[in-house]
């Protein structure tokens, strides 16, 4: 069933991100709270406290030095497990790699080519943390084709809860996809997939559900 508030669906998300990163290897895992107005930095150092006692050396991302500062004046007993894109790509180059597991806060298009670098040269998982990687601007085309088969393909989902227009969508690894409708008296658990759905799939899902 859906979470009724952001505390419980935090605790999911704790969950669900242990789950996946106890399957091991250099997983590259996302995670996304779409609640409209949500500030994520405070959900991402909530979950960087909650992961550091299971996971030694762990290192929270942020996008840019001003949102670095910012994550470290909010949270002085985290800041040594918090950096830039940039302070990790420094570290990578003098010690020829990253180890352990990095969360990435909320990163935009513009980042992309700094999130692909960094990862590549990270041993460990990766956690994606209400990333929007994909830019409207190269939306169709070579480019898009390229970066959806390659970098961007290689994630797969460890949370989801994500507003539609008639519902909501939930994932909670290793668990299927569940797609709820909005009725007049609440949320309806409607259907499941296996892989995330496209509109058009939630589409033809309420259109069966409406014929009964």
């Amino acid at each position: 069933m859906l979470p009724a508030d952001l505390r419980t669906a935090e605790t999911e998300l704790l969950e669900a991100v242990r789950a996946a990163l106890a399957k091991g290897g250099r997983g590259l895992w996302t995670a996304e709270l779409r609640f409209e107005g949500l500030r994520i930095l405070p959900v991402a150092l909530r979950l960087l406290a909650n992961l550091q006692p299971q996971f030694a050396g762990i290192r929270l991302l942020c996008a840019d030095a001003g949102a670095t500062a910012l994550a470290k004046r909010d949270a002085p007993d985290l800041a040594d497990s918090i950096c830039s894109l940039g302070d990790l790509q420094r570290l990578q180059q003098a010690d020829g790699g990253s180890d352990g597991v990095v969360i990435l806060v909320a990163p935009t298009p513009a980042d992309y080519e700094d999130v692909e670098r960094t990862c590549g040269q990270h041993r460990g998982p990766a956690l994606l943390l209400n990333g929007r990687l994909e830019d409207a601007a190269v939306g169709i085309g070579t480019v898009a084709r390229e970066r959806r088969k390659g970098f961007l393909g290689e994630w797969q989902s460890a949370y989801a809860l994500i507003p539609t227009a008639d519902g909501a969508l939930q994932h909670l690894y290793p668990a299927d996809w569940q797609f709820y409708r909005r009725d007049p008296d609440g949320y309806r658990s409607l259907c499941s997939f296996s892989t995330k759905p496209d509109t058009e799939q939630l589409l033809l899902a309420l259109e069966q559900a409406a014929k009964g």
